[in-house]
């Protein structure tokens, strides 16, 4: 969890030299926590859907029941990957990477960042962090995965917008 965490830090370290869509800065916003919260609310629980999925895939697809180490290994990956990815979801209210992209420097530290998750889960440090090297069809699903929680997270998205504005 550390490393998964010490990770993620670091590509967000970037998030500063990312920009705000240019329709942003034509009228003031103002920052409310209720309509934050609200946000996290409806945004929060999609990430925990796709853990229980993975949990579910590692248990009854690869049978992690009896291999702790499997069962870690793949939910390190896929939590190091949803989460990276999810700032480029909600960092706009358009469509991610086609109608609005990040810095290069945030797409860079976030493409970085989770190849060395994967890349730690075959590496020298593995057998130290308790990986074990994760099966192909495990990467595939983890794919389908990805584009299922881009889909889900930007349709929730869009349709908080038009429920509750911007």
């Amino acid at each position: 969890m550390l490393t998964n965490n010490l990770l993620y830090d670091f590509s967000q370290t970037t998030i500063p030299t990312d920009e705000v869509d240019a329709e942003w800065l034509t009228k003031p916003r103002k920052w409310a926590i209720g309509e934050i919260q609200r946000f996290i609310l409806f945004i929060g629980p999609i990430s925990s859907i796709f853990d229980y999925l993975t949990f579910f895939i590692m248990l009854y697809v690869f049978n992690a029941w009896t291999d702790p180490a499997l069962f870690h290994t793949g939910w390190f990956v896929e939590s190091l990957f949803t989460q990276t990815l999810i700032i480029h979801i909600i960092r706009t209210n358009k469509i991610p990477f086609i109608e609005s992209r990040a810095s290069l420097p945030l797409i860079a530290t976030s493409v970085i960042i989770v190849a060395v998750g994967a890349w730690l889960t075959v590496s020298p440090l593995a057998g130290a962090l308790g990986f074990v090297p994760l099966p192909t069809q495990y990467w595939v699903l983890l794919a389908v995965m990805l584009v299922f929680y881009v889909i889900l997270t930007q349709v929730v998205k869009t349709w908080f917008i038009r429920r509750f504005g911007e």
